[in-house]
């Protein structure tokens, strides 16, 4: 079980990092991938992601080691931008690797549901020339607490 967690101030390639993870999992059954970027539309000029460094990339280990303890998982990748971005890049990327689809695919909603909603990121938004800060919704409360409900799923 390895896991590559990185926090990133420049801009990733996906399909790179995805392809030298799946390469480095020979064993592994599947892999499931998830990927977030910027959304265009909807007026938005801009995202800004801060963070708290003392805590973030150490969160993100922890996070990750929580996902390899609970799941039979062969690798694991976490890949978050901070900064600057637009429309179109890549805020997030989290890729898991397992003998069986099940681990892989529950892995990876774990990690990003606890990214999404229980994170040390700052969120903003620039639309119309205007910042407004972006805050989780009750629906990333309520995929979060699903996996408080038991502790093997």
């Amino acid at each position: 079980m390895a896991s590559d967690v990185r926090l990133l101030a420049g801009p990733f390639d996906p399909g790179a990092q995805l392809s030298a993870f799946t390469r480095s999992q020979p064993y592994a059954g599947g892999v499931v991938s998830f990927l977030g970027q910027v959304r265009s539309g909807g007026g938005v000029e801009a995202l800004e992601l801060r963070h708290f460094e003392p805590l973030t990339l150490p969160g993100m280990k922890d996070l990750a080691a929580q996902a390899l303890a609970r799941w039979s998982l062969d690798g694991l990748l976490a890949l978050h931008r901070i900064g600057l971005l637009h429309p179109g890049d890549p805020i997030v990327l989290v890729a898991t690797a397992a003998r069986h689809r099940r681990d892989a695919f529950a892995a990876a909603e774990f990690v990003m549901d606890h990214l999404k909603s229980e994170s040390w990121f700052w969120k903003r938004e620039r639309a119309g020339g205007a910042w407004r800060w972006i805050e989780p919704r009750a629906v990333d409360f309520a995929d979060l607490a699903r996996w408080e409900k038991s502790a093997v799923d």
